[in-house]
């Protein structure tokens, strides 16, 4: 398709050689391109030499090893059944030999020691190796290009592709087991004897702690057996050692989670009672009912290689229901017991209660805090599942109050995003969510709401020790607006509708024009560590009831309440694969997700320059959806005709609350001139009843910065006002004791130069600027010049003033005679560099949904309304409208400019002066 758009010849011949000797007519074809180089990626073997020689040039050709180290297609599997350190590619001149032409360039990185091939092919010989051939061409075209001759050492072809060669030997070192396994994952994949028949064995990772209790599995030639456990499979090597398999296959092609062993073992070897045998004949008497092309239901006769479709889905469960009142039965089970005797087996353990829905397997830390105990989830949340990281990194994450560590949590990598987001794909294209009636899902959304509810005591306690937030406000913001949340766009599920449209009809056809609001697929949420909770529900509950999957990122430092919802997701009834949590690093999976092919929206909250950086990586791999919260520099203006009280009590508010880490936080406050003086000294009395301490405890005021380089920072941005000339009333030092303290701090005098006039401190920090009394002009341009957008807020008695101002202050959110007051149903979201899309309200599930259009009757329409219109509009006249129309208030007067310009363009007359 490229080639054809760009016309760029294309040939696809089968081959280029019959029994050894070259296809005239292809070469006679490939020599009437005039090709001056060949690039080749891969295999040169089956092309003829009147081919490679034929170029000006030759022919180079990528290499997935650093040559001459592991030559051949299987190079990739032997670098790590070698367990190098060192791993490449290498772009060489071909020659007739089989990958032993000279060397061109190379490019080495580091192997890691639980590496696999797709982790390595993905992260750096794919996106490497295409970078490396463009030098390529670029050094050849220069007539810089190297010519290094290979050394004749090195590993000679092998190939891996035999099954029979790719048996475990166990007389060797865990390691060298391990490299053994990882090296044949996916194809052919290593094996073992156990029982009598080859176990093959996928998703191996060293083990380097001490093996939890499990069940001995003998294995043929194993010094010791192995351990199933509910991790996995532990195998051993003749240095004791241990190593951890995630996935056996047998023999009959049958996948499982090798923790799944045993309970998969049982199930082959269920015997029936008589009254269960008689049950199982009824079940049979029913396929053959259904089944009524089949003359025989045998034990191995398979439900839909013999032609049954959904509707026989459905008529078979409702049919089974009326024999097995007391059994539970889904479409699902049909689809996981395809053949007779797996069916009825399915239905008798079900029965006996040997097949209930297993519990959620959560290795959690506990502690008495708070007159209770909570307990916590520490690893990566992935399809339904709590798991350690692919590579098993972990991190310290710490209480801010004393800086202690609170536990130890799952450090997430690139693997653990493809993972996440295959999980996540398949849920969405394959699972029942993105299929599921939107009430059903609705319900679900309902009672996880409910869930963290019931929960919002420990969720609470969470917050507190894990970012530092005051309890008590903690309970009322962080936990109560993430229920109100899930609680308001669960009753949207079923309310997401398109529109119809009329159009004007070609006679005689009459045609229908309607729109539909579809899911977009997988989404992806960073979100910020300030309000950990909130933000999480913020961003997913939308994406969630429009039937979207979510991969979500939470702030490194404060991982700890995402993972709890996790738990509290899976506990309603979210099906697996539709909510995936990965704790970690930014730079690493907060940059995979925004340069992953199967993310479809990526939804961030934070800094500027980072949401920059992800809006250019969304933009340069697939294009993907992207709503933005970043930085802001809210002005606050208060008049001289205010409630100063009210205006002191509210101001401090905008600036203090939840410790300053609030994305609207007042950054800065213009102060009439002839109250500033009276509002400066009454908010120095205020601030001096602040209770900071424990954010436990229930009459605390101001609880710890999130984290001590934040800390760092705030102390820094301080110092850096007074030394520009801001005078320092209060505060801008720690707070001398344990954990991560700061003042309340107060600056007056600052100017518009200044640096903390125009940077976000994003602490406890109020920025006062006086203003001419009776200057409402000059206090909006100040107010206005920032490149951020988010909030702002206005104090004054005079309402005509206040809508006056409203209409003028450029944000997302204008506050009258108040201030942080957000509301589920109002929606959120920013101007200029501040963002832009919204997070709640109707607002929110639009940018969660596709906007489809579809016409009966052959009609195409176009969904972008300016896709209809360019063609009329030059550049000049939409920068004629653009200056012409912001001056016009009247929306009818704007409806009658745009008219007239239509119509005069429709005629191809010149514009008149309109």
């Amino acid at each position: 398709m490229a080639a054809e758009k760009e016309g760029t010849p294309l040939f696809k011949f089968p081959r280029w050689r019959v029994k050894g000797k070259p296809i005239t007519e292809v070469i006679e074809t490939y020599h009437s391109l005039g090709a001056q180089l060949n690039v080749l990626p891969f295999c040169s073997q089956f092309i003829p030499m009147e081919v490679i020689d034929q170029p000006q040039h030759g022919s180079i050709i990528y290499h997935p090893s650093l040559l001459p180290r592991h030559r051949g297609a299987s190079a990739i599997n032997w670098t790590l059944i070698h367990g190098d350190k060192k791993g490449g590619f290498t772009v060489f001149w071909a020659d007739d030999g089989l990958d032993t032409g000279p060397i061109l360039l190379q490019r080495e990185c580091d192997v890691a020691a639980d590496e696999t091939v797709d982790s390595l092919y993905n992260r750096f010989l794919f996106p490497e190796g295409i970078k490396g051939m463009v030098e390529a061409v670029q050094l050849i075209a220069d007539g810089k290009a190297p010519i290094i001759p290979q050394s004749k050492e090195g590993a000679p072809y092998e190939g891996i592709q035999r099954k029979e060669i790719a048996q475990i030997r166990f007389d060797q070192p865990a390691a060298d087991i391990h490299n053994w396994i990882r090296g044949h994952d996916k194809v052919p994949g290593a094996w073992a004897s156990v029982n009598g028949q080859k176990l093959t064995m996928y998703g191996s990772t060293m083990h380097n702690t001490t093996v939890p209790e499990g069940q001995p599995l003998e294995i043929d030639n194993s010094p010791q057996p192995g351990i199933v456990s509910k991790n996995g499979l532990f195998l051993y090597g003749n240095d004791s050692k241990a190593l951890l398999v995630k996935n056996l296959q047998f023999e009959d092609g049958k996948m499982i989670p090798a923790s799944k062993y045993f309970s998969s073992a049982k199930q082959s070897k269920l015997e029936l009672s008589e009254e269960e045998m008689a049950l199982a004949e009824a079940i049979r008497v029913i396929w053959k009912g259904i089944l009524s092309n089949v003359s025989v239901i045998e034990d191995t006769t398979d439900f839909f290689k013999c032609g049954a479709a959904s509707m026989d889905v459905v008529r078979l469960i409702e049919e089974v229901k009326q024999h097995v009142r007391e059994v539970r039965l889904q479409n699902e089970d049909v689809y996981m017991a395809t053949t007779f005797q797996e069916f009825v087996q399915t239905i008798i353990r079900r029965q006996r209660g040997e097949d209930d829905e297993e519990d959620l397997e959560v290795d959690y830390v506990s502690k008495e805090v708070n007159n209770m105990t909570i307990r916590v989830p520490h690893q990566c949340f992935i399809n339904g599942k709590f798991v350690d990281a692919v590579d098993g990194k972990t991190y310290e994450t710490v209480n801010p109050t004393d800086g202690s560590v609170l536990c130890r949590v799952s450090y997430a990598s690139a693997a653990d995003v493809d993972q996440a987001v295959e999980a996540a794909k398949e849920a969405f294209e394959e699972g029942e969510w993105g299929r599921m009636n939107p009430r059903d899902r609705g319900h679900l959304l309902y009672r996880l709401a409910d869930l963290m509810e019931q929960h919002r005591e420990e969720l609470a306690t969470i917050e507190a020790l894990d970012s530092g937030a005051v309890y008590t406000l903690a309970l009322t913001t962080h936990i109560g607006m993430s229920v109100q949340t899930f609680r308001y766009f669960a009753g949207w599920c079923d309310k997401i509708q398109g529109l119809t449209i009329p159009i004007n009809q070609a006679r005689p056809n009459r045609n229908l024009t309607y729109t539909r609001r579809e899911p977009i697929g997988v989404c992806a949420i960073v979100i910020p560590w300030n309000y950990p909770l909130m933000m999480l529900a913020w961003k997913s509950a939308a994406c969630l009831a429009a039937g979207n999957t979510l991969v979500l990122k939470p702030a490194q430092v404060t991982p700890l309440s995402a993972l709890k919802f996790a738990e509290l997701s899976a506990r309603a009834g979210i099906p697996k694969g539709v909510i995936n949590i990965l704790p970690g690093s930014g730079s690493l999976v907060g940059q995979r997700m925004s340069e992953h092919p199967d993310i479809r929206k990526l939804g961030f909250t934070g800094s500027t320059p980072i949401g920059k950086q992800i809006m250019k990586s969304c933009a340069l791999s697939n294009l993907k959806k992207v709503s933005l919260e970043l930085g802001g520099k809210s002005p606050l203006i208060i008049f001289n005709d205010c409630d100063i009280d009210k205006a002191v009590r509210m101001g401090m508010s905008a600036v203090f609350f939840n410790k300053g880490e609030n994305c609207i936080a007042a950054g800065r406050l213009f102060v009439e001139e002839s109250i500033h003086d009276a509002f400066v000294e009454q908010v120095l009395a205020e601030i001096k009843k602040m209770k900071i301490g424990d954010p436990l405890d229930r009459s605390t005021d101001h609880g710890p910065q999130n984290h001590e380089a934040h800390l760092e920072k705030l102390l820094e941005y301080c110092e850096v006002g007074v030394k520009e000339g801001a005078t320092l009333v209060y505060g801008g030092r720690k707070v001398p004791r344990q954990g991560f303290f700061m003042e309340p701090t107060v600056l007056t005098n600052v100017e518009d130069h200044m640096y903390v006039a125009k940077e976000e401190s994003f602490g406890p920090v109020m920025v006062i600027s006086k203003f001419t009394d009776g200057d409402v002009e000059g206090v909006l341009k100040r107010a206005n010049n920032t490149e951020y957008g988010l909030a702002s807020g206005v104090f004054t008695r005079d309402i005509g003033k206040a809508m006056y101002v409203c209409e003028r202050l450029q944000a997302g959110t204008v506050f009258v005679n108040t201030y942080n007051k957000t509301d589920v149903a109002a929606p959120f979201g920013g101007f200029k560099q501040s963002g832009f899309g919204k997070d709640l309200g109707e607002q929110a599930r639009q940018i969660c949904t596709h906007h489809a259009f579809n016409v009966m009757r052959k009609t195409i329409w176009h969904n972008n309304v300016f896709s209809l219109i360019s063609p009329i509009f030059p550049c000049f006249i939409c920068s004629f409208l653009f200056k012409l129309l912001g001056n016009i208030h009247s929306l009818r007067e704007r409806s009658w400019v745009l008219v007239k310009l239509l119509a005069q363009c429709h005629d191809h007359r010149p514009l008149s002066p309109l």
